[in-house]
């Protein structure tokens, strides 16, 4: 937790004389006792980070009782503030979480990404049931502490990659597990993100900060720096210490139905290459290849050890045999192959509109064997996450993408990032997941780094002027595994 205990910092909202009058509603958590809730109440829901992808979700739950709103920015939440006067409106989730123990049932988050652990934790511990935007966490460590802090608590858990509830999610596993393409050895997956600014340097000029703006709320854990536009109130995605870039944005959508269908677990090793690494934002392109060992046997196939690859920034992979000239590999966002010793099956974007190539206009049946969501992809994602919240959690359907599945396939999407920071050792890096631990550093290993990088023209020739940063791997390792978090701020 922070500093200050919840009970400490409730004793000093109160003493402030800032503490609320209750809400009207009887919240659920009352009425049932908590960890149950009966069907036909509604939940109270609290949203944090609502001025973007978090106004969608809360949408797409407003059947619901939607209580509290916090945002460190109400110039952007304004839209979100508007769609519910009704709710209590904060910039500091924790004094949310403090003033309105009682009368919230569950938070959904939808902040930055290196915000989602600190706000997602906090509210777990406050007993809370968390949906939670992708990534899960900014880090492996964060997801790591995240599964097992929703383990302790038993809360309802669910990450906003929605294409985990589809009915396309369910038919690629199906086919896979029946055989249709036998026994899959290898899949690329791409985007055409990102769609926003990457490769960018610190800018140096400090603008006037907005007045609507909490801005050492926005920093939250992260290291200090002066306020810029470049970093919200949409391109954190591209900074290090905000976001996760493309691979953190997008895999937990389109590397899911490799995960889900084949069982992956963790990688043992991965590598990467990409356009110019800097100190401060991801690339603007990058190919990661991950190394799976052999799984257990699943349905009909076996599961062979699985080479995966990933590729973004306008990198795609070969178009395969036997696909229809003129026909997209998955869609405009991206998709991913599998290759079987049997067929190739092709998907999109969140798996949707899978076929295997030369069975287009004739499919394989599905076996029916995963539970199916209605309307998955337009609110049923966030509903049945709605659902689990208000089942007995001694007797709960746990939701598709709760933590205990969310946590390690975010664990191995950001672990990505670790292959790109490093890629200047020039090795396929060994992967201990247990341990959180890269094994092939040395004590002395070193990385340069590219910190700032310009040049000028004279007489019609350029003339460049980059500067570098020497890093010990090992050190940079572990700080990328594992952020140090600024003061007022803990794990």
């Amino acid at each position: 937790m922070h500093k200050k205990t919840r009970n400490e910092r409730r004793d000093f909202i109160k003493k402030s004389g800032a503490a609320v009058a209750a809400f009207t509603i009887l919240p659920s958590n009352v009425v049932s006792g908590f960890g149950y809730t009966a069907p036909s109440d509604k939940l109270n829901i609290a949203g944090i980070g609502v001025g973007g992808m978090g106004r969608r979700n809360l949408r797409n739950m407003n059947t619901q009782n939607i209580v509290a709103l916090a945002d460190v920015d109400w110039t952007y939440a304004k839209r979100c503030f508007d769609d519910y006067p009704n709710a209590k409106l904060y910039k500091d989730y924790r004094k949310m979480l403090d003033e309105m123990d009682k009368d919230i049932d569950a938070i959904m988050i939808s902040t930055p990404d290196h915000t989602h652990y600190v706000t997602a934790a906090d509210s777990m511990r406050a007993g809370k049931h968390v949906y939670v935007q992708k990534p899960l966490t900014h880090s492996v460590y964060e997801s790591r502490k995240l599964r097992e802090i929703a383990k302790e608590t038993g809360v309802a858990t669910q990450m906003g990659n929605q294409g985990n509830s589809s009915d396309d999610m369910r038919k690629v596993c199906e086919w896979i597990w029946n055989g249709e393409i036998g026994e899959v050895t290898k899949v690329d997956a791409w985007t055409n993100r990102p769609i926003w600014p990457q490769g960018l340097e610190r800018p140096a000029e400090t603008p006037s900060l907005p007045p609507t703006l909490d801005w050492d709320l926005f920093i939250g854990p992260a290291e200090w720096r002066p306020y810029h536009p470049s970093y919200t109130p949409w391109n954190w995605r591209a900074w290090w210490d905000f976001g996760t870039g493309a691979l953190g944005d997008m895999a937990c959508h389109i590397m899911d139905p490799v995960y889900k269908a084949l069982e992956l677990g963790f990688p043992y090793a991965f590598e990467a290459s990409s356009s110019q690494v800097n100190t401060e934002s991801a690339p603007i392109s990058e190919k990661v290849t991950y190394y799976f060992g052999k799984r257990k046997k699943k349905g009909k196939i076996k599961m062979p050890a699985v080479e995966f690859t990933w590729y973004d920034g306008g990198l795609t992979p070969e178009r395969p045999e036997g696909v229809k000239p003129g026909t997209y590999l998955g869609d405009n966002g991206g998709g991913a192959i599998f290759y079987g010793t049997k067929g190739t099956l092709i998907c999109g974007t969140y798996a949707m509109n899978p076929y295997i190539i030369g069975r287009e206009d004739n499919p394989p049946p599905v076996t029916n064997e995963l539970r199916r969501i209605p309307d998955a992809m337009n609110g049923g994602h966030e509903m049945d996450w709605v659902r689990a919240c208000k089942e007995n959690k001694e007797s709960r359907v746990e939701c598709s993408s709760n933590f205990e599945y969310a946590g390690p396939l975010n664990e191995t999407v950001v672990a990505g990032n670790l292959a790109v920071r490093l890629q200047g050792l020039r090795r396929r890096l060994e992967w201990d997941a247990e341990n959180m631990k890269i094994t092939n550093i040395s004590d002395t290993d070193e990385i340069r780094v590219v910190t700032s990088d310009s040049f000028t023209v004279v007489d019609g020739d350029p003339r460049f002027d980059t500067k570098y940063a020497t890093l010990n791997a090992k050190q940079a390792a572990e700080n990328y595994i594992k952020k140090t978090y600024r003061e007022g701020w803990s794990y």
